[in-house]
């Protein structure tokens, strides 16, 4: 089963960021500058996961993850936008 997260993170230094960015763009939709919207299965959570503490330092940097359940839509709704619209989110299946 699918489940619905938003990955934030606070990476301290610039070549680690750019890192932590380009894996997450394989994993989710990016909402804001730090901030990601996936839908992953229980194993892709865990290989993003194994994906992002290999680029971060651990001792330095951080990312929280939050599980916003299994309805993809409900999820969506649940966040509250206030100014500019998020992206329109792509149609399809992203492969990781």
């Amino acid at each position: 089963m699918r489940r619905c997260c938003l990955v934030c993170y606070d990476i301290r230094n610039a070549k680690r960021l750019r890192r932590v960015f380009k894996t997450m763009k394989g994993y989710g939709e990016h909402w804001q500058f730090s901030i990601f919207f996936c839908v992953l299965k229980d194993i892709d959570r865990v290989r993003m996961q194994t994906d992002l503490e290999a680029e971060m330092n651990l001792k330095e940097d951080q990312v929280l993850v939050v599980d916003l359940g299994p309805n993809e839509q409900e999820a969506r709704k649940a966040a509250t936008i206030i100014g500019q619209s998020l992206p329109q989110a792509d149609a399809g299946m992203v492969v990781v």
